[in-house]
C-alpha cells in the first residue's frame, strides 16, 4: 500500500500559495484492507475513506469510463491493480494530475509542473470531453488563477466548445451547476469565469439571460463601455475587487438582465428594464435552485438599483418606500448589501472605477434615520394596531423629510 497527496495540494504547494485542502490516493490497497486498518467508508459511488483519528480523506486509486450522460454518467473501477499513473490520467487538468509521496517525491506523468511554469490550463487526455462538469471547473480555475497569468490551452478550449455544443451540459443537475457557479463567483476574478463560458459557447446554454446581454448597447454618456455584457463583467469584477459576499456578486451578475429585452428601435435607452428583468432573474434563480438570500437580493437589486443611483434625487416618500421594500428595520444587512451592489454597478463602468459614490453614505444614513424613530412615544399617546403602523410611518416620513432638507442637491 502506498499513499500519495494528489491534485490541488500538490499544485498549490508548487505555486507557493496556501494549501487549503489535501486529497490523498491509496495505491495497491483493497476496501477490506482499509477497513481492517480502521478507516471509515464514506463514498457511495467509489471507495473513499476517512481516517478516524483526524478525519483526513483517502480514496482508492481508480479508473473510470463513460456509461451515460452528464456528470454522473461514469462507471468506476477501483482495485489494487490500478496504478498511480492510471488514477492521475482520469483527472481534468495536467496541473491537477500530479502526486507526491511523504518524502516529497513528485510523480508527474502528464507534465503538470511544466504547464504550471508556463501558466497553462491543459487537459490530461481526450477523456476530458466525456464530463460536462469540466467545462465549469476549468472556467473556475481560469478565474482563480487569472491573476497569476494562467490561460487555457487552445486545444482544451476547443474540447470545452465541443462539450458545450454536444448537449451534455443540459444533463448537469441544478445543484451541481450551482455549486460550481457559486464557487467560481467567489474566486479572485469571477468575470473571467463568465468570459470563458462565453468563449466556449457554454454561457448560452447555462445562462442564456446573461449571454444575451453581449452586444446590447447602452447610452455612452452613462456607459462609456457601451456593451451591456461588458458592463456586467466589470460590475462583477468590482464586486470581487472589493471583497463582496456571494449574495452581492450574484446580484451584480443578475442586475441588468432586463436590458436584453429592450426593443431594437428603443436602443440604446432601456426604459423600465428594472421591472422587465425580474421575470428573467426569477427564472435563473429557479433553474439553479439558488439559495434564498441570493434570490432575494438579486430581485431587489434588479428592481431598485436605479433608485440607488438616484438616491439624492428621491422624494422622502419614495425613499421611505425603498427602505420599507427592504424591511430595513428587521433586516438592515440586506439593505447594506443592496447599497454596495449599487456602488459596484456604478464603478463597473469604463473610467468610473475610482469615482466617488456619495449615494452610498446618503442611503446608509437615511436607513439609520428611519430606524431611529422610536415607537415608545407613539404607544404612550395611545396608538395601537393599524393606527400605530400609520403613525410610525408618518413619523419616519417626517424624519426623512428633515434629513433630506439637510442634504440639498
Amino acid at each position: 500500500m502506498q499513499i500519495y497527496k494528489v491534485g490541488g495540494a500538490v499544485r498549490d504547494r508548487l505555486l507557493g500559495i496556501p494549501v487549503t485542502d489535501i486529497d490523498r490516493v491509496v495505491v495497491g490497497a483493497t476496501t477490506e484492507e482499509m477497513l481492517a486498518k480502521g478507516f471509515k467508508p464514506v463514498g457511495a459511488d467509489f471507495p473513499v475513506f476517512l481516517d478516524p483519528k483526524n478525519g483526513d480523506e483517502y480514496a482508492l486509486a481508480r479508473t473510470e469510463r463513460k456509461s451515460g450522460r452528464g456528470y454522473g454518467g461514469f462507471v468506476f473501477h477501483a482495485s489494487p491493480d490500478v496504478t498511480l499513473k492510471e488514477d492521475l490520467m482520469r483527472r481534468d487538468l495536467t496541473i491537477n494530475a500530479m502526486a507526491e509521496d511523504d518524502d516529497g517525491n513528485l510523480t508527474d506523468p502528464y507534465h503538470g509542473q511544466q504547464d504550471l511554469e508556463a501558466r497553462i490550463l491543459r487537459h490530461v487526455s481526450p477523456a476530458f470531453a466525456e464530463d460536462p462538469l469540466r467545462v465549469l471547473r476549468v472556467a473556475r480555475f481560469a478565474a482563480r488563477y487569472a491573476g497569476l497569468g494562467f490561460s487555457i490551452a487552445p486545444e482544451t478550449l476547443e474540447l470545452m466548445r465541443q462539450l458545450s455544443e454536444s448537449g451534455e451540459l443540459e444533463a448537469l443537475t441544478p445543484e451541481r451547476s450551482w455549486k460550481e457557479i457559486s464557487r467560481a463567483l467567489m474566486e479572485d476574478q469571477p468575470q473571467v469565469f463568465i468570459q470563458v463560458l462565453r468563449d466556449c459557447h457554454a454561457l448560452k446554454t447555462l445562462l442564456p439571460e446573461v449571454d444575451a446581454l453581449f452586444g446590447v448597447p447602452q447610452p455612452e454618456a452613462h456607459h462609456p463601455e457601451i456593451d451591456t455584457g461588458v458592463h456586467t463583467l466589470s460590475v462583477l469584477e468590482q464586486a470581487a475587487r472589493h471583497g463582496q459576499p456571494l449574495t452581492v456578486r450574484w446580484a451584480c451578475l443578475m442586475h441588468d438582465l432586463g436590458k436584453a429585452l429592450t426593443p431594437v428601435d428603443k436602443l440604446p435607452r432601456h426604459i423600465a428594464h428594472e421591472q422587465k428583468g425580474l421575470k428573467l432573474i426569477k427564472a435563473v434563480n429557479e433553474r439553479f435552485k439558488v439559495p434564498k438570500d441570493c434570490q432575494e437580493l438579486a430581485l431587489l437589486v434588479g428592481e431598485y438599483h436605479t433608485h440607488g443611483h438616484r438616491a439624492l434625487e428621491l422624494k422622502a416618500s419614495t425613499l421611505l418606500e425603498l427602505l420599507q421594500s427592504f424591511d430595513v428595520y428587521r433586516r438592515p444587512q440586506r439593505f447594506e448589501e443592496f447599497v454596495v451592489a449599487c456602488e459596484m454597478d456604478a464603478r463597473g463602468r469604463k473610467g468610473f472605477e475610482q469615482r466617488s459614490y456619495p449615494q452610498a453614505d446618503y442611503l446608509r444614513k437615511a436607513a439609520l434615520v428611519a430606524r431611529g424613530v422610536a415607537v415608545a412615544p407613539l404607544l404612550e399617546k395611545g396608538f395601537k394596531g393599524p393606527a400605530l403602523g400609520e403613525a410610525l410611518k408618518r413619523e419616519r416620513l417626517n424624519a426623512l423629510k428633515a434629513y433630506k432638507a439637510q442634504h440639498p442637491l
